[in-house]
């Protein structure tokens, strides 16, 4: 008996699916499917980048037993998610396309690019030093499968690379975040990772920012509340730091928000997934995604589950 799936692709666009698939489409911008249809869906994933009008559709779908997300984030989701869904994030499939970004604002910020941009906009050709990447210490905090990525990108370029997890990992060079302390004053760059919990929401307080050293960069490819927007904005217009920010709190952010102009900030509007990276790996992961969830209703038939029955909570 197949399962009835709503995806954002369709199964010959994803490929290497089994024949026979009971499959809705829908990308998140089209009409919604009938509530006649929706009653059967047992795993949803979630379009990427449309989950305000997505989640709605969770309380229309009450044979569901996966959510699954094409984000490695799932702060937003969870609490949408009933007690015996099982959620899942979409670990791995960004990590080329956000080290990419990190990379980026690292390198754009320590060289000075927007500072260029606005000479260049002016038409004038100032020749200056500013910082480079080589011989720098760059802490990744939060170093799970897109912080591996970013080290891998990292090597290079001739620095130091300090990882910082929730728990230290010793057989993988990995700090505890309660080393954080003696750690941040030695890092020239700080780049974010971690994902938002009660416990990482403003992590990124007035005393994290003043361990700092001057001149330091902040990097933010996370998400915006890890970061305590009102102290870190107190240290730009100190000039004591600097900052790149992929995400933001509040976000979106308004247009007259301070921090858009505060000094020493770049500023990219939560890119760090969108790209042509993304299409290839969200095919390639749905795909895993949903063959083990084929297999896994072939084997509670096997051993005589009912079809209705749930995965336990992912959260």
């Amino acid at each position: 008996m197949s399962a009835r799936y709503l995806l954002p692709y369709a199964p010959e666009a994803i490929g290497g699916l089994p024949a026979g698939l009971d499959v809705l489409v829908w990308d998140g911008d089209g009409p919604v499917p009938p509530d006649e249809a929706l009653r059967e869906v047992e795993f949803f994933c979630l379009p990427y980048m449309r989950h305000p009008v997505a989640l709605p559709l969770i309380p229309r779908l009450p044979a569901l037993r996966v959510v699954q997300t094409l984000t490695a984030g799932m702060d937003d989701v969870l609490p949408h998610v009933p007690a015996g869904v099982r959620a899942e994030n979409a670990r791995g499939l960004h990590d080329a396309s956000t080290a990419e970004l990190a990379v980026t604002l690292v390198l754009a910020s320590l060289r000075g690019v927007p500072h260029f941009t606005r000479l260049q906009q002016q038409g004038r050709w100032q020749q200056e030093f500013h910082q480079s990447l080589a011989d720098r210490t760059v802490l990744i905090l939060g170093y799970g499968s897109i912080g591996r990525a970013l080290a891998a990108r990292l090597e290079p370029f001739e620095c130091e690379i300090v990882k910082v997890a929730r728990r230290p990992r010793p057989e993988e060079g990995v700090h505890g975040t309660g080393e954080l302390a003696e750690l941040l004053p030695t890092a020239d760059v700080v780049v974010l990772l971690t994902p938002l919990t009660p416990e990482s929401r403003h992590l990124v307080d007035a005393g994290f920012l003043a361990r700092m050293k001057d001149g330091a960069l902040l990097v933010n490819v996370a998400r915006g509340p890890v970061v305590d927007t009102g102290a870190l904005l107190a240290e730009l217009s100190a000039q004591r730091l600097r900052a790149a920010l992929d995400v933001t709190d509040p976000e979106p952010l308004p247009a007259d928000h301070p921090l858009w102009h505060a000094p020493g900030v770049l500023i990219t509007p939560h890119v760090g997934g969108p790209s042509s990276a993304f299409l290839p790996r969200a095919k390639r992961l749905l795909r895993e995604r949903v063959l083990r969830f084929e297999n896994d209703r072939r084997f509670e038939d096997d051993r005589g589950f009912g079809s209705d029955r749930r995965f336990g909570s992912g959260r």
